[in-house]
């Protein structure tokens, strides 16, 4: 059976960006367990970002940045116009990358 989706984001760049509840639960417990109770940053990072970069090793891989408390990086993967959630974290700079959209 097919797992149901947590979230659905569209993007700026018109990419729906999506992650499951299990996904969202191991990001949360074993990867960036900073994140928990933060899921309204990740979707809000996702939708409306400061600048979005692509990294230069795999170029389906983008960063979305946001500024709350402190600066967020929410990684994710574009395959066409749909994608999904790598991981997220708090961050203290942007990381290199090709700037592909400022807000």
């Amino acid at each position: 059976m097919k797992e149901e989706f947590y979230f659905k984001i569209k993007t700026p760049l018109k990419v729906e960006i999506t992650t499951t509840y299990s996904y969202w639960e191991y990001l949360i417990t074993k990867k960036h367990p900073i994140m928990k109770d933060k899921e309204d940053i990740v979707k809000s990072t996702l939708e409306f970002p400061d600048e979005i970069r692509q990294i230069k090793i795999d170029k389906n891989v983008f960063l979305y940045y946001k500024k709350f408390d402190r600066l967020y990086c929410v990684v994710v993967k574009h395959l066409e116009k749909e994608g999904f959630l790598i991981t997220a974290y708090p961050t203290d700079k942007v990381k290199e990358g090709d700037l592909i959209w400022l807000k």
